[in-house]
């Protein structure tokens, strides 16, 4: 006869719970190592940017420089928060990885324990050689089991306890990496708290309407405005959609002088302050059609590249990516 076999038959519940330490362990493990390189790489980053930055700005003057500084200190202070923040968390899963591994060799404890007693009492009732005595063994080792699964449960609901406990801390942690302007990873690389209601209202209105085509091509025939070249038919369109209380303006140039009456505009030396929702608007000023030439709708902003969602781009409306540069944009517009 098997006892060893037979011991651990009765203590299903028991190696269970040891089971479910060992993946948890393993899985601890992993989170730790994953959040240690990643918060290295950050400090590592925000230490070559920090002195490259330094480097350039000890050589440049001017309305440029004023710009990069602000961005440079912006950035750098975020892969700072970034790094931290990573830190913490390794520091909450080493601490989380600690307790699941000691929970785990308790509870491997608890069933080595269990089944070196359990095969001696099955041992010495085969021993006896006599059927009621084997039946005794049986029951005395059945009764046996629950004392060691209270034990191990026991362990388990502290592990779960400090899981928990873990769980609220890296997600207080998780809201700083969201809202760093860095380790956003929900398609808004701007910093949530420059993110306004409305600006999220117009760029969801706007993507929903990617991929809509003039017609026929060439006709400039739009849903948007008249029939001419509709770029700025579509931005202000979709800022009407948003509740935005401006005209439909076929001419980009007049969303610009739109936002000087507003207090609404910026330019060119502000770029920086473009978040979603606002527009940009291509070349060199609002005086007319030869100078202000594009314009579209701001959907994220990731250090010196903005994406858009523009109309009138190859006939349609497109999502683009552009460098957000002064050479590029004479300005932009809040809604």
């Amino acid at each position: 006869m098997d006892t060893a076999a037979l011991a651990r038959s009765f203590a299903k519940d028991l190696i269970a719970h040891r089971n479910k330490l060992a993946g948890k362990a393993e899985d601890a493990v992993r989170a730790e190592y994953a959040l240690h390189q990643v918060a290295t790489a950050l400090d590592d980053q925000h230490d070559a940017y920090h002195k490259e930055s330094t480097a350039v700005l000890g050589q440049w003057h001017g309305h440029g420089a004023d710009g990069f500084r602000h961005t440079s200190a912006k950035l750098t202070k975020e892969l700072r928060v970034t790094g931290t923040a990573g830190a913490a968390a390794e520091k909450v899963v080493a601490h989380v990885a600690s307790t699941v591994d000691s929970g785990h060799t308790a509870v491997q404890r608890l069933v080595d324990e269990y089944t070196t007693q359990a095969k001696q009492v099955l041992d010495a009732g085969v021993a006896t050689g006599t059927q009621a005595a084997l039946m005794r063994a049986v029951g005395h080792v059945a009764d046996l089991a629950p004392h060691y699964t209270r034990q191990s449960a026991s362990t388990l609901r502290h592990v779960h306890a400090e899981l928990e406990a873990a769980a609220k801390k890296l997600n207080e942690l998780r809201k700083d990496l969201t809202h760093d302007g860095v380790a956003d990873k929900t398609a808004h690389a701007t910093h949530p708290s420059r993110v306004s209601g409305r600006g999220k209202e117009i760029v969801h209105a706007a993507r929903g309407e990617l991929g809509t085509r003039e017609s026929p091509p060439g006709s400039n025939r739009n849903p948007y405005g008249p029939t001419a070249a509709w770029c700025s038919s579509f931005a202000t369109a979709m800022w009407r959609k948003a509740g935005v209380k401006i005209p439909v303006l076929p001419f980009s140039g007049d969303v610009f002088h739109w936002g000087q009456a507003n207090g609404h505009a910026y330019g060119k030396h502000s770029l920086h302050e473009a978040r979603p929702g606002d527009v940009l608007i291509f070349g060199t000023g609002p005086q007319n059609t030869s100078t202000s030439t594009h314009i579209g709708i701001v959907e994220k902003v990731e250090g010196n590249k903005v994406t858009m969602i523009e109309g009138n781009s190859g006939d349609a409306v497109r999502r683009n990516t552009h460098t957000l540069s002064a050479s590029t944009f004479y300005g932009g517009v809040h809604p």
